[in-house]
């Protein structure tokens, strides 16, 4: 890396990730002690204890640009350290249902906002030749904070009765650790032009990036796409219909593979496999880290072979891998079948869809409307990150896990489709050309 300090910076606020990643995957070595703590029903379980936070992420989604438009990306990403240590010591210390979904839900609108603030900000002060890694490091501590959950989760299962409050409260370290760091970095040069007008500022910040005293080229570059830019413009114009349906079937098929329904309830998913509650646990930790070594390879590729062409492959490794869980249930194959078959899942997203969605979606919307872009993206990824764990209970006791699993698949073999046809390459290009390139092109 040419400038430590961009990689430094994007460090701390991919961070927001870690977090993120944390606080999903954490619930899930809660899951089956709160459904016997406060036995209610599955559907109240799945809907308002397991997907408290769910909700939340859909609201911060929906209406984080907001904050990172008026306040900054910035400013942002440091309210949404406070709204995680709010979840994390809330949710530890609740002695109900309703006030643990309360701090979930407060929790997530960290999450939420966290996707808008953090790959806008990493991908307004990254060069073009190192944006696809330096946004992923978004996605990487998404990763490694589910790896980190679930090893956690493993090591204080046996702490006692309440080893719940210690599993959900441990996420407060981390928090505090994120909160004090992100006062350390400068606010995005893009923004500080676009939304604060603020050429001096954003030229001190340029001449870091770039690590030179002239960085006038940069400088104009950005101005002058600035000054072009229709402020009065939405992303539901005519003209932005192509970035808009890509950021929709993105978001879309991520969720549609299936894999916010696996993480949450891996360990549940694992015992209906066969294993036993500490190997199912065990299991889960695995995953995590096969997710870590095949985000670091996506991580390490996503500027060299490009989001397309990981895409194809996540895509196909989704297509076989989900088949064969499916399979495996329909012929009650029981022991280690069914996780050697969602490690190659896992590994399928972490190179295809993990890697990419939130670098190519920061990507393809204009400076002016980033955020608002980010926000569409990141709420449509959410809602149905909601909605789809949160029936995996009742679906998986109504249909079987098999069709839930077999259903997945066909979603993928869409996506395989979608890549093929509409999809473009973004990587190597500045963010300025890309604008250019998206505007008024036909979605199909």
């Amino acid at each position: 890396m040419e400038n430590s300090k961009i990689f430094v910076w994007s460090i701390i606020v991919s961070l927001a990730g870690f977090l993120f990643g944390f606080d999903t995957v954490v619930i899930s070595g809660a899951d089956l002690s709160l459904q016997q703590l406060w036995d209610k029903g599955e559907f109240y379980h799945g809907f308002v204890v397991m997907a408290s936070a769910l909700w939340g992420t859909v609201v911060g989604a929906i209406f984080g640009a907001y904050p990172t438009d008026i306040f900054g990306r910035r400013k942002t990403l440091i309210i949404i350290g406070v709204l995680f240590l709010l979840s994390a010591i809330g949710s530890a210390m609740a002695q109900g249902p309703e006030m643990f979904a309360i701090f979930r839900f407060i929790g997530g609108l960290g999450i939420g906002a966290s996707t808008i603030a953090a790959p806008a900000f990493i991908s307004e002060v990254a060069p073009e030749k190192n944006r696809g890694k330096l946004v992923a490091l978004y996605q990487f501590n998404i990763v490694f904070g589910i790896l980190m959950a679930m090893l956690s989760n493993y090591l204080l299962q046996n702490i006692g009765a309440d080893a719940w409050r210690w599993m959900l409260g441990v996420m407060a370290i981390p928090s505090v650790i994120y909160l004090v760091l992100v006062f350390f970095i400068p606010e995005s040069p893009r923004c500080l032009i676009a939304k604060k007008r603020d050429e001096k500022a954003a030229t001190a910040v340029l001449q870091t990036i770039y690590a030179k005293d002239d960085v006038s080229a940069e400088l104009r570059a950005i101005t002058e796409d600035n000054a072009t830019a229709n402020k009065t413009d939405s992303i539901f114009s005519e003209k932005y219909r192509y970035p808009l349906v890509l950021a929709f079937l993105v978001a879309l098929f991520n969720q549609f593979s299936g894999i916010n329904a696996f993480l949450y309830y891996a360990p549940r998913i694992f015992e209906i496999a066969g294993l036993e509650k500490s190997g199912a646990l065990l299991s889960s930790v695995g995953i995590g880290i096969v997710n870590l070594i095949f985000t670091l390879i996506g991580l390490s590729l996503i500027d060299k072979w490009g989001r397309k062409q990981l895409m194809y492959i996540g895509s196909i490794g989704y297509i076989l891998s989900l088949s064969l869980v499916a399979i495996a249930f329909y012929l009650k194959w029981q022991g280690v079948a069914v996780p050697l078959f969602l490690f190659l899942f896992i590994a399928s997203h972490a190179i295809g869809q993990g890697a990419v969605i939130w670098v190519f979606i920061s990507e393809i919307f204009p400076n002016h409307l980033r955020a608002n872009g980010q926000a569409f993206g990141s709420s449509v990824h959410w809602v149905l990150a909601a909605i789809i764990p949160s029936l995996v209970p009742y679906l998986f006791n109504a249909v079987g896990p098999g069709s839930v699993f077999a259903f997945f698949a066909f979603m993928m073999v869409l996506q395989l489709i979608f890549v093929w046809k509409m999809m473009p390459e973004t990587k190597g290009i500045s963010l300025e050309e890309l604008d250019k390139q998206m505007v008024n092109r036909k979605a199909w």
